[in-house]
């Protein structure tokens, strides 16, 4: 299992599976951030904390706890 936090800078990759419970998957959820969506890793921050990400044609930042409870493959 490969999550979005492990993901290098300049990479696409595809969402396979949200993890989490409640409000915080309703939040990646609104985010845009759903099943077979493709996601484009823009930069990491030095420490890791946050991913800055393109998805759907815009772009947002994603902490990497959250990161970390999304499920993806290349």
């Amino acid at each position: 299992m490969k999550t979005l936090k492990e993901v290098g800078c300049g990479k696409t990759v595809t969402v396979k599976r949200l993890y989490g419970e409640g409000p915080v998957k309703r939040r990646i959820m609104d985010m845009g951030i759903t099943k077979g969506v493709e996601i484009f890793v823009r930069k990491v921050a030095p420490l890791g904390d946050p991913v800055e990400l393109t998805v759907r044609g815009y772009e947002l930042s994603l902490r990497k706890a959250d990161a970390e409870m999304i499920e993806v493959e290349s």
